[in-house]
């Protein structure tokens, strides 16, 4: 493809069919299709299924003729992974949940051949109460608060065709640069865009492209940040995997921003989805001349390739990350010189995430105005959360900057499940902090989250109960950047360990007072000492639950229990004798002899002998056992 002529017959051509696929119920349907069977297959639903499902449908609407009237289609993350798998039909925008084999007999049979809806099937909240009438998506609680760019193609295209984005105004904004802007010109938009990087302190990417752009140099790279590896985070693979051309595109214009010819997508090998849908990507836009020499006749060349991280954590800092696409151990490397003057293979490089470069196509298209007439005065635009944890409704959400922690939990999320009390959220996973209940109406945008210590980080966000330890909260994420940390300076590898002894030595009723003065004073060594963002931020969770949950861990440390009852190195085991009918099944499932007892009297548990493994609370019948 030469030219945007062939670009807009391809768009012309594809528009009708993907159009089909909208959140309003009522729009005419002008594709040459009666029906468009739309199947998640993201690595949630497929986890759960939905490849089955597929090649179920694939049989119905074969056996049953359908192929001039049906179209299936595999897309990307709807984004309410609580439901999987999910299935779409559209024109009517019918939203079934938690599909399985079975059910699609019926649905071919009752919906795309005798053209009504099967409601046992449909999301609750997809239907307008006492009626059949479906909802389109916007209406429905988890949808109706976001705004969706970066997320705008995920479970609407086919993320294998190409052809699909181009309908949906792909490859338009690369056209657009080619054809009508400066490479200065490009990096002003994105500037006076307001857009900051989405991966971790919230950069602005503009400024970064320009410092990229004025260092001398006759080789420059493109890099992309797919190494999403903090615990619960999931944003930057769904986007991968749902609209991977988006990222091929911003990258493309970077290169050309910036006097790149090269673009390196470092992605970890955990995502093979994402992974195989970026190589089918990548071989669609050489072929449709996206990628390659001469782009758009331009005289422009640019292509990416791929390469894969092994999970190292530290590889999402972008100088360990640069030095392990070079083929060496991922450590980082000491700043300045920053990678904009001296990174990849030593020369002038960017790096910026998947979900920043999502946006940078919208901007080009849509304005600079156009994305900061959205957010808040310094965060402009949406951010994708993985909202995951003790919430009704998980998945992956897109709010508008300055969204509440409270609207995104009960409006969004559904609230706390089983009639639990909300008692903190944790953003920003490992380098985050631990936002408590009384704080629930903090707005999300960058500068809040720093105010009140924690970050915007990649965007996990994870909630918490009442049934959560904040300590243990604090020593399972120090576990994991112990576990992470490359080793190459002092303070993050000697410091966090120490740090991870201290909690270990609290949660196992060991502690002192002395102990959280030891441990504020070591957080604070650490963040001012290590070499990275690994360890300038490891502490995070530990200083963010000394200030907010203090009692907890002098409850751990002066009155020897777990409020939360999670620690078992505090926990007792306690039988009721008004319960205990001595039926001798406790005694039969106690691996060390700790309870004894005559039969049909009431047994005892000996708290010196007991290990706290919890067996013979779980096989009592008469719920006399409890756990202090």
């Amino acid at each position: 493809m030469n030219s945007l002529e062939e670009l807009k017959s391809i768009r012309d051509k594809m528009f009708d069919t993907v159009d089909m696929r909208n959140d309003d119920s009522e729009k005419t349907n002008n594709s040459e299709y009666k029906y468009q069977v739309l199947v998640c297959g993201g690595t949630g639903c497929t986890s759960s299924g939905s490849m089955t499902l597929i090649e179920e449908f694939e049989k119905q609407i074969d056996a049953n003729g359908l192929h001039d009237d049906v179209k299936l289609v595999k897309t990307g993350c709807f984004g309410l992974c609580a439901l999987g798998p999910v299935v779409i039909v559209y024109p009517e925008g019918a939203f079934y949940s938690m599909v399985k084999a079975e059910d699609v007999h019926e649905i071919v049979e009752q919906h795309l051949k005798g053209g009504k809806v099967v409601t046992r099937l449909l999301y609750e909240e997809s239907v307008h109460a006492g009626t059949d009438e479906i909802k389109s998506l916007n209406e429905i609680d988890f949808y109706k608060k976001q705004h969706r760019v970066a997320l705008r193609n995920c479970g609407v295209i086919n993320p294998e065709n190409i052809e699909e984005y181009i309908a949906r105004d792909g490859y338009a904004a690369l056209g657009k640069v080619l054809g009508e802007m400066t490479p200065q010109q490009v990096i002003d938009t994105i500037s006076a865009s307001g857009l900051r990087g989405r991966g971790g302190a919230g950069f602005p990417t503009g400024t970064k492209w320009q410092f990229a752009a004025n260092s001398k140099g006759d080789i420059k790279y493109v890099c992309c940040n797919a190494d999403e590896g903090d615990p619960g985070a999931f944003m930057d693979r769904s986007i991968l995997e749902g609209d991977p051309h988006a990222v091929l595109e911003a990258m493309t214009i970077a290169g050309y921003a910036i006097g790149a010819c090269q673009g390196y997508i470092y992605i970890r090998a955990e995502y093979p989805i994402a992974v195989e849908r970026l190589k089918i990507a990548i071989k669609q836009a050489r072929e449709y001349g996206m990628l390659g020499k001469n782009i758009f006749n331009s005289g422009f060349d640019f292509d990416i390739d791929i390469r894969l991280g092994a999970g190292a954590f530290v590889c999402g800092e972008e100088t360990a990350l640069m030095t392990s696409i070079e083929g060496h151990r991922g450590e980082p490397r000491p700043r300045p010189p920053f990678p904009a003057v001296k990174g990849l293979f030593g020369v002038p490089t960017i790096l910026n995430n998947v979900e920043t470069y999502a946006n940078v196509p919208r901007i080009i298209l849509n304005g600079a105005e156009w994305f900061a007439s959205t957010g808040t005065e310094k965060s402009k635009g949406t951010k994708v959360f993985a909202l995951g944890g003790k919430i009704h409704n998980t998945g992956l959400v897109e709010v508008p900057m300055g969204t509440t922690m409270r609207e995104i939990i009960e409006d969004i999320g559904g609230g706390i499940p089983n009639g639990k009390k909300f008692k903190a959220a944790q953003t920003g996973g490992p380098s985050g902090g631990c936002i408590p209940a009384e704080l629930i109406d903090t707005p999300i945008d960058y500068d809040s989250l720093t105010a009140i210590g924690s970050m915007m980080g990649s965007g996990g966000l994870i909630v918490m109960d009442e049934d959560n330890c904040m300590v243990d909260i604090a020593k399972f994420f120090l576990e994991f950047t112990v576990d992470e940390s490359c080793g190459k300076c002092t303070p993050c590898r000697i410091g966090t360990k120490r740090l991870l002894e201290i909690l270990t030595k609290i949660t196992d009723g060991n502690g002192t007072m002395e102990d959280l003065d030891r441990l504020e004073e070591l957080a604070n060594a650490i963040k001012a000492g290590s070499l990275c963002g690994l360890g300038q931020t490891a502490p995070n969770p530990v200083l963010s639950t000394l200030k907010y949950f203090r009692h907890e861990y002098e409850a751990h440390i002066k009155d020897k229990i777990c409020p939360a009852h999670v620690c078992k190195g505090l926990a007792k085991f306690t039988i009721d004798p008004e319960k205990c009918r001595g039926c001798s099944l406790c005694a039969k499932q106690c691996p060390v002899g700790a309870i004894s007892g005559q039969v049909k009297s009431p047994f005892t548990i000996d708290t010196d002998k007991c290990i706290k493994c919890g067996a013979c609370m779980e096989k009592c019948p008469f719920k006399a056992i409890s756990k202090q």
